[in-house]
């Protein structure tokens, strides 16, 4: 090439990488399920259409759930039960987490239609309540969004009718628990069996008005991390925490941080959780906050809370992967005067040592890639005027109507 021409190739090519980058994701292909958040419980729930005829059902999101489980309606026509044996029933205990319960399930050991064989029951665990039971394994109709068209169905999808007291602790509404985590039953594989999508799903947790898109990614300026293996949850590795770019001496997780969508705020296991706070307290202080009484769940707050808070940074798999914690995701306003630090104590007896909450992952979009074994992961969509709820209006308006028959 013409020396006299570089500039101007130069100039051309990075003008239309940044038209490319900045295009916005065309959502062609895709289930589109809109998250609320209730703000009492602040639980994020969902909407299925079920059974036949098609029920609205709400149920609550938990990103590292088994599977679907609901206290299904007394009947629906096109459910079947799911005998001990098949091979729907060994898939869903594949993962080991999953033994035989030795006792009858919602319907009993005859199944809800009498007949005389034993019905595979599924372990169910309420991640409210920690509560766990036995239900039984189902399949039936189910719908969702589909991008730009009105539904997509699976006539054949696979579920757990759980006991009664099992709902108990959603909020109110809610009939069940939407699992996504990695199981052959979980609600993500199934969709992806189905429909032959891309093993990915994205997640934008809202104060208001969220979405959990499935399909393409909706982002290309994600940053990346590696997932940890663990049988349901989603896991990263977080090297060390910094405090306005401090490393916290004497404390980082260990053994993964996993991420939740049913933990309203960041739980740290109570050794962590005293080098954390003692640190933050610090850090604040340099900066004029000033400590008021705690307000119970929050074990530290602050008054004024117009001023300047300290940031938090999650230094991943190196120095050049970091999450930042700060603003609205780190500090939660208790009332007009008075702002706290939204982390709690896990207590000792806490498996693991750090869960990242719901309020720290709110307005940050989240691309599980299954696939990759990749988490990909914004900045906060508030720093950049914009949020979960405008790019959902996005999704929900770019055509398909999609049916699967097995």
């Amino acid at each position: 090439m013409a020396p006299h021409l570089r500039p101007l190739f130069t100039l051309v090519f990075l003008t239309l990488n940044h038209l490319l980058t900045a295009q916005p994701t065309q959502f062609h292909r895709g289930f589109l399920l809109k998250l609320t958040k209730d703000p009492q419980t602040h639980q994020h729930t969902t909407q299925l259409l079920i059974g036949t005829p098609q029920i609205p059902t709400k149920l609550l999101v938990h990103l590292s759930g088994h599977s679907l489980w609901l206290n299904c309606p007394p009947s629906s026509p096109s459910r079947n039960l799911i005998t001990h044996g098949s091979l729907q029933c060994q898939m869903a205990k594949s993962d080991g987490q999953n033994p035989e319960s030795g006792q009858p399930g919602q319907f009993g050991q005859f199944g809800q239609s009498g007949q005389s064989h034993t019905v595979c029951d599924v372990r169910q665990r309420n991640p409210i309540t920690g509560e766990t039971g036995f239900g039984d394994l189902a399949e039936d109709i189910v719908s969702v969004d589909g991008i730009r068209g009105p539904i997509s169905t699976v006539d054949r999808f696979l579920f757990s009718c759980s006991p009664e007291f099992l709902v108990n602790g959603l909020v109110n509404g809610a009939k069940g628990v939407l699992g996504f985590g990695k199981s052959k039953i979980g609600f993500q594989s199934q969709m992806v069996n189905n429909f032959d999508f891309p093993r990915k799903f994205t997640v934008c947790l809202s104060s208001s008005d969220g979405f959990i898109f499935s399909g393409a990614g909706v982002s290309n300026s994600l940053t990346y991390t590696p997932l940890m293996s663990s049988t349901d949850g989603y896991y990263v590795n977080v090297n060390a925490i910094k405090i306005n770019g401090r490393r916290l001496a004497g404390g980082s997780p260990t053994g993964g941080v996993e991420i939740s969508s049913t933990v309203p705020y960041t739980v740290m296991k109570s050794s962590l959780f005293e080098v954390f706070v003692k640190a933050f307290v610090a850090a604040a202080s340099s900066m004029n906050l000033t400590a008021v009484a705690p307000v119970a769940p929050f074990g530290v707050c602050f008054s004024s809370p117009a001023t300047p808070v300290p940031e938090i940074e999650l230094v991943l798999q190196s120095e050049l992967v970091k999450w930042r914690i700060q603003g609205r995701n780190l500090m939660v306003e208790v009332s007009d005067s008075v702002m706290c630090l939204g982390f709690v104590d896990g207590g000792l007896g806490m498996n693991g040592s750090m869960i990242l909450g719901g309020h720290q992952l709110e307005d940050h979009i989240l691309e599980f890639n299954l696939g990759s074994g990749m988490m990909g992961f914004s900045s906060s969509l508030l720093m950049e005027g914009n949020s979960c709820s405008k790019i959902r209006g996005v999704v929900s308006s770019s055509s398909s109507t999609q049916r699967v028959s097995l």
